[in-house]
């Protein structure tokens, strides 16, 4: 069966109108494509591909409503240990629920593809067996990456003679896709070191990505970002391997920043910014001047270094707000890294879809291309720019060349309000 979209603004495909999907695949996007057996008027609206969620706690999902656990300092290492007393005792069916209730609310935005930091510093690996089982009882319609993340550390943790190393290494075998680590939680610099080492050493062994929470403190003396990106080049390992956060790079001086973004060209390495989360959880201990807790953004981006955004948490320990709503992310991070400039407009969007993408090595199922899985979404507005300045809502998603789901476009009676504010 054929199905045509016509009359659509189509990212990174000027002047093309039409595309056209045969058998769950892109078959051709251009102009005049010919019959099909569906027409769809698109209206003159922005198709891109899907959002992805370049990083995301869905294990933590709305763990912050609860009364009797409060980060009243708002800081990020009181919500890890309040964290650490609160996930004891979940069940795999309740950690379950939360997560797929998770990926519904942010699917709902856009979001097809998803990089899951998952804790694994439990004896029992709840959220790490919880999260596989979701993830493929919904791989028809949502991609999901499974991160072993040990968020308590993988050699300041131990319990029942378990280290966060060991259960690392267990959530890899069970399937987990991505080697996560914490290196700036770990109780000293060489613990930190040590396991940064071994992230890699793993991510060899079991052939599996590396996705680092690197260097997420205000500390402008933090160096595991370097210490990462030193051990993925010897290893030839950059192109698979992510740095998160790194919200430190953002604080160092220029000098070390500009060698470093050398290195980080030369290894190939990735890395995630969570523009909100960060705003909120750094420079608790400044003044002012206030840090605002984002790394080198604009840097990166200017010199082809591969950055991608983040949503990171909705309603938990760590911040108390968020939707999954990546156009919402895309605001604040374009606001906060200054990625305003003429030229960044028309790529901004690459920040919550190619640039995930690259990083999670789905290349091969994304994109706007022939060949490859029909999967796009349909923004509210005409062009990049002006979906970007309105914020607009996404209308619709589509998987395989079938709706995810469909929205009516919200209108507003002008007239009447205008006539209103006349009498």
């Amino acid at each position: 069966m054929k199905k045509k979209f016509i009359n659509a603004s189509i990212y990174k495909h000027d002047g093309a109108s039409e595309i056209l999907v045969k058998d769950g695949k892109f078959s051709a996007i251009g102009n005049d494509l010919g019959d099909a057996d569906e027409v769809i008027d698109l209206q003159g609206r922005f198709v891109l591909p899907p959002y992805v969620d370049s990083h995301l706690h869905l294990d933590y999902y709305f763990t912050g409503q609860d009364d009797e656990i409060k980060n009243e300092s708002g800081t990020l290492f009181e919500a890890i240990d309040l964290w650490n007393d609160y996930k004891k005792g979940t069940t795999k069916e309740e950690m379950k629920q939360r997560i797929r209730q998770a990926v519904k609310d942010v699917a709902s935005y856009g979001t097809q593809f998803i990089r899951a930091q998952t804790d694994c510093t439990d004896p029992n690996l709840t959220g790490i067996k919880a999260a596989i089982e979701v993830r493929d009882e919904l791989k028809d319609n949502i991609t999901i990456q499974v991160v072993a993340f040990p968020q308590n550390g993988m050699y300041s943790y131990n319990e029942e003679g378990k280290s966060g190393r060991d259960l690392v290494e267990e959530a890899l075998q069970l399937g987990a896709d991505c080697v996560g680590g914490i290196p700036h939680n770990e109780w000293s610099a060489e613990d930190g070191n040590a396991s940064i080492k071994e992230i890699v050493r793993l991510a060899i062994k079991y052939d599996k990505l590396i996705d680092v929470h690197c260097d997420e403190t205000d500390d402008d003396q933090a160096r595991f970002v370097e210490m990462l990106n030193a051990e993925a080049m010897k290893q030839g390992y950059g192109k698979s391997t992510t740095a998160s956060h790194t919200t430190s790079f953002g604080s160092t001086n220029d000098a070390y920043a500009f060698r470093m973004m050398g290195l980080f060209r030369q290894s190939g390495m990735n890395f995630v910014a969570c523009p909100t989360e960060n705003l909120f959880l750094q420079g608790r201990q400044d003044t002012y001047p206030k840090r605002r807790g984002l790394t080198r953004v604009k840097e990166f981006v200017d010199n082809d270094i591969n950055i991608a955004f983040g949503q990171d948490s909705i309603v938990d320990l760590w911040y108390p707000a968020g939707s999954g709503n990546l156009m919402n992310i895309l605001d604040n991070g374009i606001h906060a890294a200054q990625l305003m400039r003429e030229e960044d407009f028309p790529r901004n969007f690459d920040l919550i879809t190619y640039n995930g993408a690259k990083l999670m090595q789905v290349e091969d199922i994304y994109g706007l291309e022939e060949g490859k899985p029909a999967n796009f979404i349909v923004l509210d507005a005409p062009n990049a720019f002006e979906a970007q300045r309105r914020r607009v809502e996404c209308l619709a998603s589509v998987r395989n060349g079938e709706y995810l789901f469909m929205k009516t476009p919200r209108t507003y009676d002008t007239e009447l309000d205008i006539a209103r504010k006349t009498k």
